[in-house]
């Protein structure tokens, strides 16, 4: 979080929270509580898996919008200049090891190394902040000590 207590994201980012909480609040929960209200049909519900598994479910989708609205209440739109430095939706083509790699700074809750987003909080994400074009720096990795060099910015 950064000095406000407020979560950075990216316009996308927030856009995809508000995304999937509005799909549990309007398709999520009205299937469950369909759900258990035929499960209840069944009959004696102490011993009716149905039941049990959706009540699991509707503990999990409520506890996931309780969180996603928590985040978004919290959350705040990076503001990126363009000053030409890196800052939170900015995607960064690095030289490191030999290879090109290009990594989108996003805020924690969008980070998904799989599709190359970082965020701007972990340690390559943070030694990524406000560096311009042709800064270098060193970043210790498992296999050894890896130089980056920004080599354009988005």
């Amino acid at each position: 979080m950064d000095k406000n207590n407020k979560i950075t994201l990216t316009k996308e980012g927030l856009d995809n929270l508000k995304k999937e909480l509005q799909e549990l609040i309007k398709i999520k929960q009205p299937e469950i509580a369909q759900k258990i209200k035929e499960a209840r049909e069944m009959g004696d519900i102490s011993e009716n898996a149905a039941y049990d598994t959706a009540m699991q479910e509707k503990a999990y989708i409520e506890g996931r919008a309780a969180e996603l609205e928590e985040l978004i209440k919290s959350s705040s739109v990076a503001n990126c200049s363009s000053d030409g430095t890196v800052c939170v939706g900015s995607k960064v083509l690095v030289h490191v090891d030999g290879t090109q790699e290009e990594f989108h700074i996003v805020g924690p809750p969008e980070a998904n190394p799989m599709e190359k987003k970082i965020s701007h909080e972990s340690p390559l994400g943070s030694m990524l902040m406000g560096k311009k074009i042709g800064d270098k720096f060193e970043v210790e990795a498992p296999i050894g000590i890896l130089t980056y060099t920004i080599l354009k910015i988005k």
